[in-house]
């Protein structure tokens, strides 16, 4: 059975696939989850599209897919962890991201940064800086370890599962599925506001 033509924009990753296979899978998601600009998603729904096709075998996209994003993902969170922090102190006061700011952010990764983890796994953007941000912010590798885990489970078993079953039909879903993950940065971000809110009114009280 011949490859299948894939549509829009993920027909220019067919080139990609067709000559490096699962090794494009991998090594594209794993080096987009640490910040260096890939389709590693792009890359997922193409080998997904194959494997509904019968080129590739989609346990194995799924596996290699799972695998790429949390190795990549903890990379994110080693040069976060090692450098991430250091910068900061340093040059955070140039971005008013002042001590006393950079201590709220990682007081509130320690209560939310579980859900921040896997919310930010479906989120273009966030989804590159999340294992840099956790890092930098010095949450503990385990608890980083488990929610990246699934986070990018659940990512991967979105794409490949709609890619898998989609056939002609995936430039649509993927379009509508990008317009929602605007939603989801929202929703975050009015979790955010709502604890800066939550605090300040604490302190107040404490304070009168």
């Amino acid at each position: 059975m011949s490859a299948p033509p894939l549509p829009g924009v993920l027909g220019d990753i067919a080139p990609i696939l067709n000559h490096w296979g699962y090794w494009a899978v991998g090594g594209l998601i794993f080096v987009e989850d640490f910040g260096v600009p890939a389709p590693g998603e792009t890359i997922l729904i193409a080998a997904a599209l194959y494997a509904g096709a019968g080129q590739l075998n989609i346990a194995a996209v799924i596996a290699i897919g799972i695998v790429a994003a949390i190795l990549g993902d903890n990379v994110g969170y080693l040069i976060g962890r090692t450098g991430g922090h250091a910068l900061v102190k340093r040059y955070g006061k140039y971005v008013f991201l002042t001590p006393e700011r950079y201590e709220k952010t990682e007081n509130f990764f320690a209560r939310h940064g579980g859900k921040v983890v896997v919310i930010a796994r479906f989120v273009e953007g966030l989804r590159q800086a999340n294992g840099i941000i956790a890092g930098t912010t010095e949450m503990p590798w385990p608890r980083f370890l488990a929610f990246n885990a699934l986070g990018a489970a659940l990512w991967v078993g979105l794409w490949a599962g709609v890619g898998y079953a989609a056939g002609d039909h995936i430039t649509t879903i993927y379009t509508e599925v990008n317009r929602y993950s605007i939603y989801l940065l929202i929703a975050l971000g009015v979790l955010i506001l709502a604890f800066v809110v939550r605090t300040v009114l604490r302190r107040r009280r404490t304070t009168d």
